[in-house]
Parts: structure tokens; C-alpha cells; sequence
């Protein structure tokens, strides 16, 4: 299994210049298979859809604070040499999609063919009525997305007429550097969806947090899919967002024994989770996960108790790599 980690660009302590480029250094460095940014337009008050990650509905305080993904990309990409760079993800349909592929194309070129396009359809209706895009038919709206994206990626002269898109008979540059287009990554969970990783993308992007049987369960479906349009199964790279907690001493400098944190040491020493507790045991973790099919766990250690210490998560991530080869 590869390793990748998500690059701190949110949050008003995280989401340094330095913090980044740290990181990155040290990633690249270390061997890490690639560094990925997420995308999120606003933090809606009250919103309409609860975001299904917390018990109360809210979005996560820190995406409050949150810098543009690509912009974020492209800079790390100076900044290194040959880890590959990925979204984890853009939200395709708030984004014209001649402008996002120039976007995405110039980053690939920059950083020497290292860019992933990790996409979704989004499920905020907050941020499509920000975006001013219909929330209504998104899937067929995504669907025409990608076959127009990949046409201004690969084919010397574009047209395009669709029930969404239009573009009249044009020379679009520059084109990416890898070939035969820039890989794309797919996130989302419906039936639909996985269909149009089969037809339209390299990869799909997932989360895992306390129970491999539902991503094992959608793994089959995705393979299913592929069967069905005569596609080599294999063909899918399986790339899955994880939250480790790693259990800190109390002599660690990045955790006080009596704060909070130490609390949740003590609690995880009592009952253990999924992707909680020491090296060894997250290594273990992450072993089972690759064995249901998964190629790339990304890292997010932004909640954790080391979220506020690069070296850190560095130095954990490091021996994580070394233990799941």
C-alpha cells in the first residue's frame, strides 16, 4: 500500500505558508506516494444538508479557513520533485470546465506530470446556490463534464454540444503533460457514481473512519460496474481518506497528559477503533484496509493530537510507511 498526506491548508493555526512547505519537503523526501488539498466554497451557518462527519450537522470549524487547492498545488509543486499532487476534492460543477482544465493542465506541466484530478458533484446545496448551479441532475450534468474534459485534454481541436456544455470548434492549450490526459479520481458513494468511475475515471476516492465493510462492499460494486462496460477491473486505483489517531506519551511535547487530548489517550487505551492507537497497531490497520482492495491511504491527521505538529506527523508517518510495506 502506498501513503499519502493531506497538505494543511485549513484552519487559521494550520494553514501556514510554512507549515505547507514543510511538510512537503519532508514528504517528498521521505518517499510518500503524494500530497493531497480538499475544496470547500463556504462555511454556511445554518446549513441546508448536515455534513455527515460530525454529530451536530456543522462543517468542521476549521474549513472556516481554507486555501484554493490548485493555487495550493501549484505552489508545493516548486517546491518538490517528485511526489505526485492530488485534489481529494474539487467540486467539478462550481467551475466552468474550460476554466478547470487550464487550471489543472498548468499544474501538470509545472510539476513535471505529477497532478491527480481527484473530482466530485458536491452534496452542499449551500454551495451550489452560492455557485449559482442547479443542485437538480448534477450526476448527468458530471457525466458531460468529464467527456468534455477529457476532450480538452487529449483531442488537438475541441467541439462540443451538449445538453450542458457548449464549445464551438477551438484550439484549447496547453495540454497536460501526462498522457493520455491527467488521472482522474472520482469521490461519492451511489450506484451512479460508480458507474461513472467505470466509463469515466482512473480512480476513486473514498473515506474510511470505524468499519471497512461498507468500502469493501462498494469496492465489488465499482468491479461490477467495470464488467459491465468491459473494463479491466484493476484498471480503478482505490485511494481512501483516513483519520489516524495515534496514541502520544505523555512525555510527548505535541500532547498534554491533562488536557483533553490526554483524555482521549486514555479513553482509546480502553476501547480501541479502527485507525486508533500506537504504530503498530495503526500499521495493522492500514494492512487490513489494502487488503479489501484499497492501492493509497491518505493520511489526515488534522484532528488527531499531533494535527498541530508537522514534525510529527512526519516522523509517525515515516514509520507507518516502513511498517505496512
Amino acid at each position: 500500500m502506498q501513503l499519502g498526506l493531506r497538505l494543511p491548508q485549513t484552519g487559521i493555526n494550520q494553514a501556514k505558508k510554512e507549515n505547507i512547505i514543510h511538510l512537503a519537503e519532508e514528504a517528498d523526501i521521505a518517499g510518500f506516494h503524494s500530497l493531497w488539498v480538499l475544496e470547500r466554497l463556504i462555511w454556511p451557518i445554518n446549513p441546508q444538508n448536515p455534513y455527515p462527519g460530525s454529530k451536530d450537522g456543522k462543517f468542521p470549524h476549521d474549513w472556516q479557513y481554507i486555501f484554493d487547492p490548485i493555487e495550493t498545488l501549484n505552489y508545493v509543486a516548486s517546491k518538490t520533485k517528485r511526489i505526485k499532487l492530488g485534489t481529494s476534492v474539487v467540486d467539478m460543477l462550481f467551475h466552468n470546465p474550460l476554466i478547470l482544465s487550464k487550471r489543472f493542465a498548468t499544474l501538470d506541466i509545472l510539476s513535471d506530470g505529477r497532478t491527480i484530478a481527484g473530482l466530485g458533484i458536491g452534496w452542499a446545496r449551500d454551495e451550489y446556490q452560492a455557485s449559482g448551479i442547479p443542485f437538480r441532475n448534477r450526476g448527468d450534468r458530471a457525466d458531460e463534464y468529464l467527456q468534455l474534459l477529457k476532450k480538452i485534454w487529449t483531442n488537438d481541436m475541441v467541439e462540443f454540444e451538449g445538453q450542458y456544455y457548449s464549445v464551438p470548434p477551438s484550439k484549447i492549450g496547453p495540454k497536460p503533460r501526462q498522457l493520455p490526459h491527467i488521472p482522474i479520481y472520482l469521490g461519492g458513494y451511489s450506484e451512479k457514481t460508480f458507474a461513472r468511475i467505470a466509463n469515466h475515471a482512473d480512480g476513486w476516492i473514498c473515506t474510511i473512519r470505524d468499519s471497512l465493510r461498507q468500502t469493501k462492499s462498494n469496492i465489488e460494486m465499482i468491479k461490477k460496474e467495470c464488467l459491465k462496460v468491459n473494463r479491466d477491473p484493476n484498471d480503478i486505483e482505490i485511494a481512501a481518506i483516513v483519520y489516524p489517531n495515534i496514541e502520544c506519551l505523555s512525555s510527548d511535547p505535541y500532547i498534554e497528559s491533562t488536557g483533553p487530548r490526554g483524555k482521549w489517550q486514555r479513553q482509546q487505551r480502553s476501547s480501541r477503533h479502527l485507525l486508533n492507537g500506537n504504530e503498530e497497531q495503526l500499521a495493522d490497520d492500514l494492512r487490513q484496509i489494502g487488503e479489501i482492495g484499497v492501492d493509497l491511504a491518505i493520511l489526515n491527521y488534522n484532528r488527531s493530537p499531533i494535527g498541530n505538529s508537522v514534525d510529527s506527523i512526519i516522523s509517525v508517518t515515516r514509520q507507518l510507511h516502513k511498517l505496512v510495506k
